[in-house]
């Protein structure tokens, strides 16, 4: 009887940072910011014939959290194409670097504490909403990497109890609020909320 031989399945590695020779590559052809270079993940598959050499793929985890989708490996990206920033090769040995742009990272305009302020009081219909992409919090997505704050004018105010503004914390999909999420505090200074959101309403952290 003829044995086949038995075929060995690559076993891929995790998500991780990008490496260090990708990462030059980004900051100094893609443009991209260092710090924002350092946050992003990768996940890498060996190419066949090659020695040293890996196709990648460069997701942002902050948008895969949102989607709630586990990015396992490179291989796990086949059902998630949207997750994708940019994809290619490298080979180390070589010192080349190969990536085609997939998607734009999303940018978006940082706000001063008082410019939060007047977009909360310039709410004037019950059940209206603003929302402010964060850079620290529970929430994961956009721009920021953590979601968003969402601001409601109290829907029952002041006909019932409670207070004028309810902050949630919510996802944040396609640059939009997942819903209103989780709900936080209410209160009817709207300085006191401008100054909560803009605490984590900076430059993007994680």
């Amino acid at each position: 009887m003829i044995w086949g031989k038995k075929t060995e399945v690559e076993k891929l590695p995790g998500p991780g940072g990008i490496p260090g020779l990708v990462q030059n590559f980004l900051i100094t052809e893609g443009k991209m910011d260092s710090d924002l270079v350092r946050i992003l993940k990768a996940v890498v598959k060996s190419r066949p014939g090659e020695k040293k050499a890996f196709n990648i793929r460069i997701f942002d985890d902050s948008e895969a959290g949102a989607k709630k989708i586990r990015v396992k490996d490179y291989d796990s990206l086949n059902e998630h194409l949207d997750l994708i920033i940019y994809e290619g090769w490298f080979n180390e040995a070589a010192k080349q670097v190969e990536l085609e742009e997939k998607k734009a990272m999303p940018s978006t305009v940082i706000f001063t504490k008082d410019e939060i302020q007047q977009r909360i009081e310039a709410l004037s219909e019950p059940g209206s909403t603003v929302f402010f992409y964060q850079a620290r919090g529970p929430a994961h997505g956009g721009p920021l990497g953590m979601g968003c704050a969402v601001v409601e004018l109290n829907p029952d105010y002041p006909k019932k109890k409670g207070k004028k503004y309810i902050l949630y914390t919510a996802d944040v999909i396609d640059m939009q609020p997942a819903g209103k999420g989780q709900k936080l505090f209410d209160s009817d200074k709207s300085k006191d909320v401008a100054r909560w959101i803009k605490e984590s309403h900076c430059k993007r952290l994680y």
